[in-house]
């Protein structure tokens, strides 16, 4: 079977062959140092979104990008869901809480010195 033949994407095994430039050519697939992985996960941000879609139209704050153990995080949850008075989870490493309180999460997690961004729409 010919190069043009052959099969490169599939999508139940993603993409099978290395990709080729127009001369049909392997493409130097090494990443640049820019585009490595992060390299400190501990100078990343908290990011705080908001969410709505699978959830019946109930928006929740998605606090995401702490980096604890889960003790600490399931008592940062309990903290926040007491001091905002609503429900919420623990899910992924990511915590959940219920309604649209990202202000006041940010405010909370600054007292808390943890530096959080406000993220999405």
């Amino acid at each position: 079977m010919t190069d043009r033949g052959r099969l490169v994407y599939s999508t139940e095994h993603g993409q099978i062959a290395k990709p080729m430039d127009k001369r049909g050519k392997k493409k130097n697939t090494k990443a640049s140092p820019a585009a490595s992985a992060i390299k400190n996960p501990a100078k990343q941000g908290v990011r705080i979104s908001r969410e709505s879609k699978g959830r019946g139209g109930k928006v929740v704050c998605v606090i995401s990008g702490l980096n604890l153990p889960s003790e600490q995080l399931k008592a940062m949850h309990k903290k926040l869901k007491a001091k905002l008075g609503t429900g919420g989870a623990v899910k992924d490493g990511c915590i959940e809480i219920q309604g649209d309180h990202r202000d006041k999460l940010l405010s909370l997690l600054e007292a808390e010195g943890i530096r959080a961004k406000a993220a999405g729409g």
